[in-house]
């Protein structure tokens, strides 16, 4: 198997995990699939409005499977770091967000997509998610721009992103496919060069 890029830009050489008091965020394992099964299919509704559409077998074991050995590969490529969020105290899992789209050369840049369980929406759970990986992209990957797409019907997910220290670029007409539409998206972006990132990461 190709070595992982990463191994020469992380202080975690062969596995992502970024933590803090709180929160574990590590990739995905075969053995997380009965939490991963439970909360995607009790969130369906919740979710599928803002994800491209789901397959016959989207929620099945071998489809998990599928996933977690392609996100290995793009790991493993340097094109992608899937991670699952857990909450530490008793490793339950309440969403994911992924750093996709990884671009070296004269871009150094990335695109994060992320999800929460509906039990655990408007908590919280994924700001604290971005105060480990904006870090840890800019600092451990090196890179200098991370983007982030929204649908405008998604409010909170804008909010999240403003709240976060990104700002709004533009409007993309047909960006991607989505529950089966091609739909328009605003991009957002954040810069290495930004404003410290722990500063706007502060509760008020």
């Amino acid at each position: 198997m190709q070595k992982s890029v990463f191994r020469f830009l992380s202080r975690h050489p062969d596995a992502v995990e970024l933590e803090d008091d709180t929160y574990l965020l590590r990739l995905p394992r075969y053995s997380d699939f009965n939490q991963w099964h439970r909360l995607r299919a009790e969130s369906r509704r919740f979710l599928e409005p803002w994800e491209p559409t789901w397959r016959h077998d989207e929620l099945t074991e071998g489809a998990y499977r599928a996933r977690i050995i392609r996100g290995k590969q793009e790991y493993n490529s340097g094109q992608a770091i899937p991670l699952f969020i857990f909450l530490k105290e008793n490793m339950t899992l309440v969403g994911g967000i992924t750093i996709g789209y990884i671009r070296r050369g004269a871009a150094q840049s990335c695109m994060i997509g992320y999800w929460m369980g509906e039990r655990y929406s408007g908590q919280g759970h994924m700001f604290a998610a971005l105060r480990l990986v904006i870090p840890y992209i800019f600092s451990g990957l090196e890179l200098h721009r991370i983007e982030a797409a929204c649908i405008p019907d998604n409010e909170r997910s804008m909010r999240l992103l403003e709240k976060a220290g990104f700002q709004r670029e533009g409007h993309l007409r047909g960006y991607l496919k989505i529950n089966g539409q091609w739909r328009d998206h605003v991009m957002f972006s954040r810069l290495a060069a930004d404003a410290n990132p722990n500063r706007s990461y502060d509760q008020r």
